[in-house]
This record gives structure tokens, sequence and C-alpha cells, in this order.
């Protein structure tokens, strides 16, 4: 019976998963190093609510139990103690993984399950991490976590059935519709998701087009919600460099990252987070403020 969860790193991913969390009526922990992401992830996480009230999503009553049950601690050792599940949302960084896993170990009781919330990574190798390769799976939620409806749960070579069992009915508690499949790097969404986004930028660089003009393309003539180039700058263009270069290495050329993505990422236009990333958010902000 999962009842209290951890969530590690209070990004745009954590504070979406804690959200649907505690919507969903679990006993919620974010859990993050740094105090002051914590402090902007309780604020975000609170204009969520109001957010959700205002549009009649959610009621006034059910936002006030909901916020009851979710707390935040910088320690993780701390937090793990009495945690059922924990869901690890930490940058896509196997070392990071690695020390985080190393940690929910040692302090984690028995019974508690293990969730990498890793878009392309192997959950058979991020549970090598700890001891229990039958308790350990990969949540792959999805930018903005409270309104995509999906998660993708993904089996690793030892995952029990119970297991997969299990996570499926906190997924469907928290809202969401879900997919079991076997691990294979990308799973079925980053894969897809990687080559579209991934061609796009080979198009811009070759001059195919202006990010507006593909975006749009894009959205009208394949009816998707977003045009490749407004996602990167929402899910970071260092993260999808960071997936192409783990398929690349795993599936072969086909996911070799555009040259002007990484060129991108080494002037720091990382998107949204960072106020430029394709496009240019500073503008946006400026005409806001007057």
């Amino acid at each position: 019976m999962i009842n209290r969860i951890v969530v590690v790193g209070s990004g745009l991913m954590g504070r979406g998963i804690a959200y649907v969390g505690a919507v969903g009526g679990f006993d919620l922990t974010v859990v993050d190093i740094h105090e002051h992401a914590l402090e902007n992830a309780k604020k975000e996480i609170e204009r969520m609510f109001e957010k959700g009230i205002a549009l009649g999503k959610i009621t006034s009553d059910h936002a006030s139990n909901a916020l009851r049950n979710l707390s935040f601690q910088p320690d993780l050792s701390e937090a793990a103690r009495e945690a059922d599940l924990i869901i690890e949302a930490v940058p896509e960084e196997i070392a990071i993984k690695k020390r985080v896993f190393e940690t929910m170990e040692e302090h984690a009781p028995a019974h508690c399950y293990f969730a990498t919330n890793t878009s392309t990574m192997s959950p058979t190798e991020i549970a090598s991490f700890a001891k229990r390769p039958d308790k350990t799976i990969a949540m792959h939620f999805f930018n903005p976590v409270h309104k995509m409806p999906l998660v993708e749960i993904v089996r690793g070579l030892e995952t029990s059935d119970e297991t997969a069992k299990t996570i499926k009915e906190v997924a469907e508690k928290m809202g969401k519709e879900t997919v079991v499949i076997n691990e294979f790097p990308g799973f079925v969404t980053s894969r897809i998701s990687a080559l579209v986004g991934n061609e796009a930028f080979y198009m811009l660089q070759e001059g195919l087009g202006t990010p507006e003009e593909i975006d749009k393309a894009i959205k009208l003539g394949l009816n998707y919600p977003m045009g490749p180039f407004e996602l990167v700058d929402l899910v970071g263009l260092d993260t999808r460099l960071n997936n192409l270069n783990y398929l690349h290495a795993k599936l072969g050329e086909k996911y070799r990252p555009a040259p002007l993505l990484e060129q991108y990422v080494k002037a720091g236009r990382l998107g949204r987070k960072t106020g430029k990333g394709v496009y240019d958010y500073t503008i946006e902000e400026e005409w806001v403020k007057k």
C-alpha cells in the first residue's frame, strides 16, 4: 500500500510530479539539497493549485487537503526513512542518479519502491546502484506534468510483476493514463520525440524555414499540440542534448545531435529556463512588464 511518496528533485518535473501526487491524495515530500530551489518549488506548486481552483479543475477544499499533505525537505536521508515510494526526478546524468539511489538504498525501508523519472536511461542500470532491482522501475512523466495525461512505465530486467502493478495503480491514482513497456533505450516516446526534434534542428541549420514556420508546419500538418522548437524550449535544450547523446551511444548514427543544437547549448541558450533557447523569451518578459 503506497501512502507516503518522496520526490527527489524540485525542478520542473519534480514539482509537477509533487502536484499530481498531492492531488491524488498521497502524503508527499519534495526533496532538494538547495533550499532556494525548495522555496521556488513551494511557491510554484501553490500557484498551480490557485490556477486549478480558478479554472474549476480542483475545489478549494481538495486543494487545502492536498497542501496539508505536502512538505519540503533538504535531507533525503531523513525523508526516505518512512517512504513507501521514492521517485527520483534529478537531471539526466548517470553520476547524479547513482548518488541519489545509493542514498535511497541506505535510508529507505525494505518495503519501499524506487522509481526513476528518466526519459531515456536504463532502469536496469539505475537499479544496479541500489539492492532492490525487483522493486525498481521507471515512471516517465511528461512536461507539463499536470496537463499531460500519460505516464510511461518501463520495467527493468528484474522488475517484478507486483512492482509494475503497484506503480501503475499509483500513476492512475494521480489521474494518469499508463502504458507498461519493457526497457529499451529511449522507450517509446523519447525515441520518436528525439528524432523529430533533432530533425527540426537539421532543417533550421539548412535554412529550410524559420523556427516559427517549422513549428507551424508540424502543428497544423501533423496535428502535434506543440512544435518541436516550442517543446525543446520547454523541456530544455541541454536535456534534449543529453538524451540524444545517450541514444546516439546506444542506438547509433540516426540519433547524432544536430551541430546547431550543440552550438545553442554551448551558448547557454537552454530554453525558457534561461530566457532564451530557439526563441527569445526576454522580449516576452519585457512586454509583460510594460
